[in-house]
């Protein structure tokens, strides 16, 4: 897993083409159709292109919106292994409404799906778990909304050097040992925080919350508990009353006796800004998964409960 941490600026410099890009209609207004892992870059897309009229459905079914919106975004069903039972349903509805539908997946039956209905799809590098490949589904998901500009801002993301990055990540680590992470971002960057939630989860195995700032404010400071560690996801580019927000809130804390560890996000290029916090948050939680001896590679709870779901009702 470190290998791949220290390998992740590759995915953002990979070439991957839309095939049967002849069938890829146009849209203004987009629905990506994913859960866990696999739509992580989703969320990070919306942080980099805040206009994008982009939807993010985790659930069964089709989303419930409106019918213009749902006929007239195209639909992008993105599962890491193709196998993932909701969005395998979602085709099958969107099918049966004649929708326009894309496809982004490493393998299995919704690759298969995308090919015999010659749906416009990209293929994703196999072979590791869906979250360590955001990278690859961010370009993929860049791919079939036509972001050309998305290129070049790719590129320079590509330069981050993981391994300078790592020492914070182990530090940050040993200030989480033993307690519950709690992630804060403004809420312009809530998809980053949320990213941190989901490493926490997957790799180190931990219980962990993310919110944002101001809304945290009016309701869960009121629950600030020693038993947690907060992480501050801090950047210059917010409103500077949220960055005095954070000044206050970490004096309000510290004052308390709380931990409190905070993350300058790079003030660089908008992706440089992203992939830092994505690579950042990855060696956190592995360095927290080493301190623990947890395993931060497999996720045996989520492959047992797929299991006991596929178990006849």
């Amino acid at each position: 897993m470190r290998e791949q941490i220290l390998n992740f600026p590759r995915q953002l410099a990979a070439d991957l083409p839309v095939v049967n890009a002849e069938n890829l209609p146009p849209a203004d207004k987009f629905i990506l159709c994913g859960l866990g892992g696999s739509a992580l870059g989703g969320g990070l897309l919306k942080t980099y292109r805040p206009e994008l009229d982009l939807l993010i459905h985790r659930d069964y079914g089709l989303p419930r919106v409106p019918k213009y919106f749902l006929e007239g975004s195209l639909l992008i069903l993105s599962s890491y292994s193709g196998e993932t039972e909701e969005v395998l349903d979602t085709l099958r509805c969107a099918s049966a409404r004649g929708l326009k539908l894309s496809v982004l997946a490493a393998g299995g039956l919704l690759l298969e799906e995308a090919k015999k209905l010659r749906l416009p799809y990209v293929i994703l590098p196999a072979g590791l778990p869906p979250r360590l490949a955001v990278g690859y589904s961010f370009v993929g998901l860049g791919r079939l909304v036509g972001d050309e500009k998305l290129r070049s801002d790719l590129a320079a993301a590509s330069v981050i050097a993981p391994a300078v990055l790592e020492p914070q990540g182990e530090s940050l680590a040993g200030s989480l040992a033993g307690k519950l992470p709690v992630v804060y971002s403004s809420t312009v960057n809530l998809a980053l925080a949320y990213n941190w939630k989901i490493r926490l989860n997957e790799t180190a195995k931990t219980a962990a919350f993310f919110n944002v700032l101001p809304e945290m404010n009016h309701n869960e400071l009121a629950a600030a508990d020693p038993h947690f560690s907060y992480i501050f996801l801090r950047d210059s580019a917010d409103d500077l009353r949220i960055q005095n927000r954070f000044s206050r809130l970490a004096e309000l804390f510290r004052s308390r006796g709380l931990t409190v560890a905070e993350v300058e996000l790079e003030d660089a290029a908008p992706l440089a800004k992203i992939f830092y916090s994505v690579i950042l948050a990855d060696w956190t939680s592995y360095h927290l998964a080493l301190l623990t001896h947890r395993d931060p590679v497999g996720v045996p709870a989520i492959e047992d409960f797929k299991k006991l779901i596929k178990a006849p009702i």
